[in-house]
C-alpha cells in the first residue's frame, strides 16, 4: 500500500479520502487555494500546500502546480476526487510522467472514454443500445439544426467532454437550437478545455439510473449495485437512492448486465459509474461513463459495507482486487440528500459566505459527509455542494422517515442551503410513491415557495410572553418553535485541528 499521497482536491471530498487513509496509515497531502487556508481538509492533512488564488484556474486546475507540489511533498499518488481535474486526461498523463500513480483510470483509458464519440462507438459495438443522435462532432448551428432533423426534435445540445449539465441545452425547435448553440459551445470551452458539441434525441420523462463498478486488472470487474439519480435540477443531481424503486428483479439483472459489458468494451479499470436512461416503456439506453468516484458513492458503501476509496487505493497500488461478485452483499436501502449552499427562494442563487452554526444530524444509519465546521468559509468560486447527508435502512420507507428526522435536526446558519427544497421533496405523493423522473424536479419547483420560518426575535418573544405570563396556552408547542427555527442552545463549539504542516511559495 502506498506510504504517502497527495489530494488534488478540496472540501469535503479531500476530508473524505484523508480519513481512510488516516485508517490505513497512508500520509496525506493536500493543497488549497487562498479561500480555504482554514478549511478542514487543509487541518486534517499531514501535509498542505498553497497552490494559488480563489479561481480555479489558478488552483485547483492548475496541473503544473498541483504536480510540483506532488514532487515536493514525494508522494507516491495522487488522488483526484471529483471534479476539477478527476477526468482530465492529460492530468492523469503528467502524473504519470511524473512518475507518480494516478488513482484512477489511466491517461489511455480516461483519453478513450472521456471522448463520448468513442465511448459510444466502443458501447454501441458491445451490443448496448445507446441514445439516438450524430456520430460526431456539430461544428456549427446550421449543422446541429440538420443532425436534429434527422434526430427528430426535441433534441439535446450537449458537451462531448465532460458533464453534470454544463454545455447542455434542450431544443425543440430549429430555432431553439441555433440560438443556444454559441452559448453552449462557449460553456463546453470554459468548463471542459473543449468546445466541441453533439446532438442527441430529448427523451420525455426518463428514468437515470446508475450502476457502481469496481474493475480491477486481469479483467475481474465487480458491482455494488444500482443507484437512482432521477431527482436532478438542471441537469444537476439533487438526491440519489438505492436500490432504485423503478426496478424489478429483471429490470436490475438487464441494467448490471449492459453496464458490465460497458466497462469490459471500454477496458476500464478501478471505480467508476455506468449511467443509463430508461424510457417511459422501460428500455434502458447507455449515457456515459464517470472516470471517478461519485459524489453519491457514500449510499453504496452503505448498502454494502465497502469502503470505496480504500478499493480504488488497492487496485492502484496493489494492482489487485480483493473482491468477487458473490462476497458482495446487499443490505436494505440509503438516500443521500445534496445540500448546496444555495438560496431556493432567489432562484437557487449561490449562497457563499461564513457559517456560524454548524450542527450536523445523528441517530441510526445517519451518515454525513461534509467539511463544514462552526466559522467555516464557503468561497465562492467553487461548487455550491457542502455536505452529504445520507440514510440507511431496512427499506425504502424506513429510509425516508430517517431522512425526514436528520433533515429537521441539521442545522447549517449564517449562509442559505437546500434543506428546505429536500424537506419539501420528501412530503412529494409521487415521490413516496417512487414515481418520478428526471424533469420531474423542475417541474415541481416551477412553483415552490418557501415555508416562513420562525426568526430569533419571534422565539424570544414567545419565552417573554411565557415568562410574563400565567396562563398557558393549550396550542403553544415549543418543540414546534424549536424544530421550525432550527435554534439549539448549550452546543459546544468544535475543536479545529492545526496539525498540518503548511508549507508556502509554489
Amino acid at each position: 500500500m502506498f506510504r504517502k499521497i497527495l489530494i488534488a482536491n478540496r472540501g469535503e471530498i479531500a476530508l473524505r479520502i484523508i480519513r481512510t487513509c488516516k485508517r490505513l496509515g497512508i500520509k496525506t497531502v493536500a493543497i488549497y487555494s487562498d479561500p480555504d487556508l482554514e478549511s478542514k481538509h487543509v487541518t486534517s492533512s499531514d501535509e498542505a500546500y498553497r497552490i494559488g488564488s480563489g479561481p480555479p484556474s489558478e488552483s485547483y486546475l492548475n496541473i503544473e502546480k498541483i504536480v510540483k507540489a506532488a514532487k515536493k511533498s514525494r508522494v507516491e499518488a495522487v488522488h483526484p476526487g471529483y471534479g476539477f481535474l478527476a477526468e482530465n486526461a492529460d492530468f492523469a498523463g503528467a502524473c504519470e510522467e511524473s512518475g507518480f500513480v494516478f488513482i484512477g483510470p489511466s491517461n489511455k483509458v480516461l483519453g478513450n472514454v472521456a471522448n463520448k464519440f468513442e465511448s459510444k462507438r466502443l458501447t454501441k459495438s458491445a451490443g448496448v443500445p445507446v441514445i439516438p443522435g450524430a456520430n460526431s462532432e456539430v461544428r456549427s448551428a446550421e449543422e446541429a439544426v440538420t443532425e436534429a432533423r434527422k434526430i427528430g426534435f426535441p433534441v439535446l445540445l450537449k458537451a462531448a467532454f465532460g458533464g453534470g449539465g454544463r454545455g447542455m441545452r434542450i431544443a425543440r425547435t430549429a430555432k431553439e437550437l441555433e440560438k443556444s448553440f454559441e452559448t453552449a459551445r462557449s460553456e463546453a470551452n470554459t468548463g471542459f478545455g473543449h468546445p466541441e458539441l453533439y446532438v442527441e434525441k430529448f427523451l420525455q420523462e426518463p428514468r437515470h439510473i446508475e450502476v457502481q463498478i469496481l474493475a480491477g486488472p486481469r479483467g475481474r470487474v465487480v458491482h455494488l449495485g444500482e443507484r437512482e439519480c432521477s431527482l436532478q435540477r438542471r441537469y444537476q443531481k439533487i438526491l440519489e437512492e438505492t436500490p432504485s424503486p423503478a426496478l424489478d428483479t429483471e429490470k436490475r439483472r438487464r441494467l448490471i448486465s449492459l453496464a458490465l459489458k460497458v466497462i469490459r468494451a471500454t477496458r476500464y479499470e478501478n471505480a467508476g459509474t455506468v449511467e443509463f436512461v430508461m424510457s417511459k416503456d422501460g428500455k434502458l439506453h447507455y449515457l456515459e461513463t464517470n472516470k471517478r468516484i461519485q459524489v453519491e458513492h457514500l449510499i453504496s458503501e452503505m448498502v454494502t459495507g465497502i469502503d470505496i476509496v480504500e478499493k480504488q487505493l488497492m487496485m492502484a497500488a496493489e494492482h489487485r482486487l480483493d473482491l468477487s461478485q458473490n462476497e458482495i452483499e446487499f443490505t436494505g436501502a440509503a438516500m443521500n440528500c445534496r445540500i448546496n449552499a444555495e438560496d431556493p427562494a432567489r432562484g437557487f442563487i449561490p449562497s457563499p459566505g461564513r457559517v456560524d452554526k454548524f450542527v450536523p444530524p445523528g441517530g441510526p444509519g445517519v451518515r454525513v459527509d461534509s467539511a463544514l465546521y462552526d466559522g467555516a468559509l464557503v468561497p465562492e468560486y467553487y461548487d455550491s455542494l457542502i455536505a452529504k447527508l445520507a440514510v440507511q435502512g431496512l427499506d425504502r420507507t424506513e429510509v425516508i422517515g430517517r431522512m425526514k428526522v436528520a433533515l429537521n435536526e441539521m442545522v447549517i446558519a449564517g449562509i442559505k442551503t437546500t434543506v428546505p427544497i429536500h424537506q419539501t421533496i420528501l412530503e412529494e405523493s409521487k415521490f413516496l410513491q417512487g414515481n418520478y423522473h428526471a424533469q420531474f424536479l423542475d417541474r415541481m419547483l416551477s412553483g415552490w415557495k418557501q415555508r416562513a420560518e420562525t426568526t430569533p426575535e419571534e422565539i424570544a418573544a414567545v419565552f417573554l410572553a411565557i415568562r410574563n405570563t400565567t396562563v398557558t396556552a393549550p396550542t403553544l408547542n415549543l418543540q414546534t418553535i424549536n424544530r421550525r427555527s432550527r435554534w439549539r442552545s448549550s452546543l459546544e463549539e468544535p475543536q479545529v485541528g492545526k496539525q498540518a504542516l503548511y508549507v508556502e511559495g509554489l
